[in-house]
């Protein structure tokens, strides 16, 4: 065998690895993918039952029922337009009630649903989710810098 196809052969080995690897990256990246919307882009939107994905927006008042026997609590997330009943089961961040901002991340059921797997509360007045902040400004009732 001569050098130029021994040199080739090992470039072609080397490309080959490169794209192999690229796969395994683009592939575990897929896996771990959350998209995020706001209720109104939910209710626009073919979501397939069980994919994850994250919502925000207020928890909306009067909307919080929380079960006596465990840990379960019902709520509303809305953008003002649009409103989405979330369950989940677990401790709540102690940020975490009516009026304020919230992040879901879980799975939309068939029954319209959303079953939360973990909820992030907002962590001082001035943080709000850029797409959350957008959507309630569009709606009238944020404003940059001044909460709701």
């Amino acid at each position: 065998m001569t050098r130029k196809r021994r040199r080739l052969y090992m470039v072609a080995a080397g490309v080959t690895m490169l794209g192999i690897a690229a796969a395994l990256v683009l592939n575990a990246f897929q896996d771990n993918l959350v998209f995020f919307f706001s209720p109104s882009e939910l209710a626009a939107r073919e979501i397939t039952a069980g994919q994850r994905i994250r919502v925000g927006g207020l928890v909306e008042e009067g909307s919080i029922e929380r079960q006596a026997d465990s840990h379960t609590v019902r709520f509303t997330v809305t953008d003002t337009a649009r409103s989405v009943r979330v369950v989940y089961s677990g401790m709540l961040p102690d940020l975490f009630r009516e009026g304020q901002g919230v992040v879901v991340q879980g799975s939309l059921g068939p029954d319209g649903v959303f079953s939360a797997e973990e909820v992030l509360a907002k962590h001082d007045e001035n943080y709000m989710p850029p797409e959350v902040a957008d959507a309630l400004q569009k709606a009238g009732h944020w404003q940059k810098g001044g909460g709701t």
